[in-house]
């Protein structure tokens, strides 16, 4: 039994949809789960509702209404017509969005914000089921909120473990027996209360590791738009290649280190059950990708990762009191609170210094908190370069032009903190 799972690109307009199906078609083993993510950008878009909920309801219906559309289109060019079945069950979702929006009663952002933003799976997941049926490829789509079970953490729920394993193989394994390719979405679970929570930006891939594990799969694959893991991103460097094999202890440390490739969660379920994870291209299935598995470790090239909008936050003590353990203790309870991951760190004796992703909102939520202790100073517009198995020779050309804040080394591993030196014009005299 194998588990594939389809990112947002793959899936963004029809052709792609087709695409996805020929790969299932070709690919499948007996057994075979896939899990898909929402269309495209419309996880964006869902984010845009959420925020015109809170600001203005009709803005907020509208785009819900714009994002419907932009499914129908997909649909019309799928099946050359608009199914009535498969209209009515992805109306339905979007029918429970616009309550949402609709509700007067006081409810928290987060929580709103998981109620709304699952749309874009369970709506992209049944379009490509149908699409499979219609090909004839026996397929059954589950609601991953009847299998992932979290507490109500929203917007990066926890897994509870026994029950999520033990829904899986119930939902999973007689289906699997027939034959029969057992479809779900990526990122949304539900609470014991049946509220639908998410489990983190691109958490699709921690989903098809949850079921990995649980159905104790032969192996799991992502398939994207780039040929396998690669050294840097392509967007961002030149002469960037692609890594055909790492083990799980270099995968866990890249997507620690903000890689984007895989989600950060997405490894340690997959190294507990010793299961084999492939990264490959499904606009070239044919080919290798990369594969992450086993406990051996190579020697790597250098391995770029550079995480953009963050910023320095520097805590002083008010009194010039040392910074001790009870500081840095209710600090790291708030980073917890607020689901603030610290990049970097370094302390001196009355002061700490924290590199993290730059968020308005959480930051003005941590600083009314220990505004009685500390003196805050946010440094924004940063960017943090991680450099696994850094040679220093390539340091010099990597921060070219760049201003250094802030450097930390560990073996294996630099991390720089930058900002952009400012571009300056030498005028010409004129007599």
């Amino acid at each position: 039994m194998n588990v594939f799972k389809f990112g947002g690109a793959s899936v963004k307009d029809a052709n792609g949809i087709r695409n996805v199906a020929e790969i299932i078609s070709k690919y499948r083993s007996d057994e075979l789960v896939v899990v898909v993510s929402a269309t495209g950008k419309t996880t964006n878009a869902l984010e845009q509702v959420i925020q015109e909920k809170f600001e203005n309801k009709t803005n907020a219906l509208q785009l819900l209404r714009k994002i419907r559309q932009d499914h129908e289109v997909i649909i019309q060019d799928l099946f050359n017509s608009l199914p009535a079945e498969l209209l009515r069950s992805i109306n339905e979702y979007f029918v429970e969005g616009e309550w949402v929006i609709d509700e007067d009663r006081e409810m928290a952002y987060d929580y709103v914000y998981d109620q709304i933003i699952g749309i874009g799976e369970l709506v992209s997941s049944q379009i490509l089921a149908s699409y499979l049926l219609e090909k004839g490829i026996k397929t059954k789509c589950i609601d991953a909120r009847s299998m992932i079970i979290t507490d109500d953490t929203w917007r990066e729920g926890r897994i509870q473990w026994t029950s999520t394993n033990a829904k899986i193989r119930d939902n999973c394994n007689s289906i699997l027996r027939d034959n029969i390719v057992v479809l779900t979405q990526g990122f949304i679970g539900s609470t014991a209360e049946n509220n639908t929570v998410s489990l983190g930006r691109e958490g699709s891939d921690y989903t098809a590791a949850i079921i990995s594990a649980a159905l104790e799969a032969q192996s799991m694959t992502i398939w994207k738009d780039v040929p396998g893991v690669l050294t840097a991103d392509p967007k961002v460097f030149d002469n960037v290649s692609k890594l055909d094999h790492l083990s799980f202890l270099e995968a866990i440390e890249m997507t620690y280190y903000g890689a984007k490739v895989i989600h950060p969660k997405t490894i340690q379920p997959l190294k507990n059950k010793n299961i084999p994870l492939y990264v490959k291209s499904f606009l070239h299935p044919e080919k290798e990708g990369t594969l992450i598995f086993g406990e051996i470790d190579r020697d790597y090239p250098p391995i770029v990762v550079l995480e953009s909008n963050q910023s320095l936050v520097h805590f002083s003590s008010k009194d010039l009191s040392f910074i001790a353990e009870d500081h840095l203790a209710r600090l790291f309870g708030l980073f917890d609170k607020f689901r603030i991951k610290v990049n970097v760190m370094r302390n001196t004796a009355i002061s700490f210094t924290v590199c993290i992703q730059y968020d308005k909102a959480k930051l003005n939520s941590l600083i009314e908190k220990v505004q009685d202790l500390f003196t805050v100073i946010v440094e924004p517009n940063l960017d943090l370069y991680t450099i696994r198995h850094c040679n220093d020779s390539m340091l010099p050309r990597l921060l070219e032009e760049k201003i250094v804040i802030m450097e930390e080394r560990i073996r294996k591993t630099v991390q720089v903190v930058v900002k952009s030196a400012p571009v300056i014009i030498h005028k010409k005299d004129h007599h």
